[in-house]
């Protein structure tokens, strides 16, 4: 029997902004289609009507894009098995519905929220499963038409057979099991009409003919109801894999006490896509060897369900700092720049109307400074130090480092040379420390040092034969002055 070609999903509900969490389920699925030769399908579940939006949809396919995680068929780009839209789809859940109700596998049922809610809590008194008891499968036609009469909107439910296990071979938790007895009958349809979520993305991923289903691990609990509904509706069932919760660093479930989680904020932020990806598979993939940097193509030849954890990941933001960090150094300076301009404009440094001279320059600021930043961000926290000619000392340290006797015959040394040179570049600027060590018969540590905390006010740094330059002359002298007349 020829296998079926492997086709996966990400089906998010278009509620507000994406989160990191949901970017992961989009990339384990995106992995395991393009790792197999499949197919990546991008459906929408906008079954809430209050709270959906097409804002966020925009927002969910933007992130997709930016990720690299381009969709083979679904919203925008179509397929076969649309429409992809779940509420352009509401006359096939109405279809099914009305066959389960001729099967008698569904009945409608009138009781009002008021009733459900106090017979859950007789039951959890008397310390059981707080279920629905099914009194509703019994009425009779004329009991129907009296609550009819009554004004009642009926939901529809799905009658779950009892008595059964309902058995799953999970892709990464391997064999669970559950007692159809404890599920009890579930509503399929509210009473206006709108199908629930377990029915609707029954039909959708058997329609779509969906093969694996990789989710979070929140949807384990939905698991058994859809099976049911599978079987009931005779429809060939999926494979299922329920991927890790994502935790915070205290071990908590992620949220915004633990900082920024929607992709929009890391991208706003001035994080790289690549990084993004690259952090996001090793949150409960492991791959073999001691690789941490991977670009998307070498993640895509050694993902597999079999490497995915059960146990929980969590979102460790050094990590991610330490892998963007990474991507920082290897992109070019204006991509960097392009990063983190919007920040530079907050800062007041740039606005958009900067000289091609001008941005040229920042280009090269950049160079000095994309290696000690992890995020775009943090470049306008650096750029102080080509902006700002007037500053504080960081430390106590530093003011010493001023207060030594040589300082001043290092400073006056360094004056002359520099406004002797001609042109003032990398180059001339190293000639000029190498020979003022070698004039003044000084280490390093006594020349470079007080040059570097007079210019700068800082002991750490970019190079000062990259600062120099960035600076000219006439900043450069003006600054150590001002240092040194503030400070000895």
């Amino acid at each position: 029997m020829e296998q079926q070609p492997i086709r996966v999903r990400f089906a998010p509900s278009p509620t507000g902004p994406f989160h990191i969490g949901g970017a992961r389920s989009a990339l384990f699925n995106w992995l395991l289609a393009k790792k197999l030769g499949g197919t990546f399908v991008l459906r929408i579940e906008d079954t809430d009507l209050v709270r959906s939006s097409r804002e966020s949809e925009e927002n969910i396919k933007e992130a997709l894009h930016w990720l690299g995680l381009s969709w083979d068929e679904g919203i925008d780009v179509g397929g076969p098995y649309g429409p992809y839209r779940q509420t352009e789809r509401f006359p096939i859940y109405k279809e099914y519905a009305e066959k389960l109700l001729a099967s008698g596998q569904a009945y409608y049922c009138y009781c009002t929220d008021e009733e459900l809610e106090a017979e859950r809590q007789a039951k959890l008194a008397k310390g059981e499963m707080p279920i629905y008891s099914g009194k509703c499968r019994h009425l009779s036609e004329q009991e129907k038409a009296k609550l009819v009469a009554e004004g009642r909107k009926p939901t529809i439910r799905f009658h779950v057979p009892l008595d059964q296990q309902i058995v799953l071979q999970d892709l990464v938790r391997g064999l669970v099991s559950f007692e159809s007895n404890g599920v009890g009958d579930f509503v399929i349809v509210k009473s206006d009409g709108i199908p629930v979520y377990n029915f609707a993305v029954v039909l959708d991923d058997s329609l779509m003919k969906i093969t694996h289903v990789i989710r979070a691990e929140e949807h384990l609990s939905n698991t058994p109801r859809q099976i049911v509904l599978y079987q009931a509706l005779g429809l060939p069932i999926p494979k299922f894999g329920h991927i890790s919760l994502i935790l915070g660093k205290d071990r908590t479930k992620m949220s915004k006490r633990h900082g920024a989680t929607s992709v929009q904020q890391y991208k706003d932020l001035g994080y790289l896509p690549e990084a993004i990806d690259n952090f996001l598979a090793l949150l409960g993939w492991a791959p073999s060897g001691e690789q941490e940097i991977f670009s998307l193509e070498e993640i895509t030849k050694q993902f597999s369900m079999e490497h995915v954890a059960k146990n929980p990941a969590v979102f460790d933001i050094d990590k991610l700092n330490w892998i963007n960090a990474h991507y920082i150094r290897q992109a070019t300076s204006e991509r960097v720049l392009e990063l983190a301009w919007p920040h530079l404009v907050k800062a007041g440094y740039v606005d958009d109307d900067v000289t091609e001279d001008k941005r040229a320059w920042l280009v090269k600021v950049t160079t000095a400074l994309k290696g000690y930043i992890s995020y775009g961000a943090e470049l306008a926290d650096h750029m102080a130090l080509f902006f700002e000619d007037e500053f504080t000392l960081e430390t106590e340290e530093a003011k010493a480092v001023l207060q030594h006797e040589s300082v001043p015959k290092v400073i006056q040394l360094f004056e002359e040379k520099l406004t002797a040179l001609e042109v003032v570049d990398e180059a001339a600027v190293k000639g000029i420390m190498k020979s003022l060590t070698k004039e003044l018969k000084l280490g390093g540590k006594y020349v470079y040092m007080p040059i570097r905390v007079a210019l700068t006010g800082k002991m750490h740094g970019p190079e000062l034969i990259e600062i120099i330059p960035l600076l000219g002359v006439e900043r450069t002298l003006t600054r150590i002055k001002q240092t040194l007349a503030k400070y000895i």
